[in-house]
């Protein structure tokens, strides 16, 4: 059934959640909807047969709302999923998401998406002090302080802690502070140089 396809794709079918969200399935969520709407309007008509003496309809019944039920809890699961996947993506890609993965997202989830956003940069705000502690900066613990990375594209100039300004041309190498420089490596604006 469709419940079952759209359980599958929250199990396994969807990409890893560091890659991208995965398709949409709003076909299937649809007719999982449908086939829903369906069972609970024949339940419904049976229901009234059987207040009147036809007790034969009630494992029928029954068993159209257990259907109901599963149906649900896959929608549900789908649902849950999707929405971890979304949240993972604002700790790997930061606040702004590449086309590519926003192309796969739904009107409701990129809503959800910058809802979220906006509550953890709030929540981030609130804590460390007068400027705040940005909890995406160094998720894995650096092994050093600085790196070098190489621009993937032309980005502009770009400020270091200390005043100076740098500018970010396509194929240029620079030694700078990882922190400052990881949301662009996640942007795909530069790329980690390894030795």
């Amino acid at each position: 059934s469709v419940g079952r396809r759209l359980l599958g794709a929250a199990r396994c079918g969807a990409p890893q959640t560091t890659q991208r969200s995965g398709a949409n399935r709003t076909e299937e969520m649809r007719q999982a909807l449908e086939e829903m709407r369906a069972l609970y309007e024949r339940n419904q008509a049976d229901v009234s047969e059987a207040k009147s003496g036809r007790t034969d309809l009630i494992f029928l019944i029954r068993f159209r709302h257990c259907c109901l039920l599963r149906n649900q809890r896959c929608l549900l699961a789908y649902l849950y999923d999707r929405l971890l996947r979304i949240r993972a993506l604002r700790w790997e890609y930061g606040s702004v998401l590449p086309n590519t993965i926003q192309f796969h997202m739904s009107a409701e989830e990129v809503e959800w998406f910058n809802r979220y956003k906006k509550s953890l940069a709030t929540y981030m705000r609130s804590v460390g002090g007068e400027e705040g502690l940005d909890l995406t900066q160094d998720i894995k613990p650096p092994k050093s302080l600085y790196i070098e990375v190489r621009c993937l594209k032309d980005h502009g100039e770009f400020e270091i802690d200390d005043g100076t300004t740098i500018l970010l041309k396509k194929n240029s190498q620079h030694f700078l502070p990882r922190w400052k420089c990881e949301q662009l490596i996640r942007q795909g604006v530069l790329e980690h140089v390894l030795s």
